[in-house]
């Protein structure tokens, strides 16, 4: 079958592939590593926010400035950007990856002899 784009769609029921014959994918979802960071970012800047607005802060030593609230801000900005990131250019992964062929020409690990 053909749509108006000139695709051919294939509706075969082969298991290996989706629409258009091509190797069916998945996204990294919460496995992306931005994920991991955008969160760990986020939680730490939590943590500076608060201690920013209920704890000692400082202001004689920053030039009156509250550095803990700032820098918790802005942590909280770069999470929301990375896990913002994360949503629209989600990492695509292929449901089947061909195993690489060992290369010749590179050399083999040593091995130790001996116990260990």
């Amino acid at each position: 079958m053909t749509d108006n784009t000139g695709r051919t769609d294939r509706t075969d029921g082969d298991a290996g592939t989706g629409p258009g014959g091509h190797p069916r994918s998945h996204t990294a979802g919460a496995f992306d590593i931005r994920n991991f960071i955008g969160g760990l970012i986020g939680i730490y800047g939590i943590i500076l926010v608060l201690v920013g607005l209920f704890g000692d802060q400082s202001l004689d030593k920053t030039g009156g400035v509250n550095a803990n609230l700032w820098a918790g801000l802005i942590m909280l900005v770069g999470a929301a950007a990375f896990m913002v990131w994360a949503r629209l250019r989600p990492i695509v992964v292929p449901e089947h990856v061909d195993a690489y062929d060992d290369d010749p020409t590179r050399p083999a690990p040593k091995r130790r002899t001996g116990g260990h």
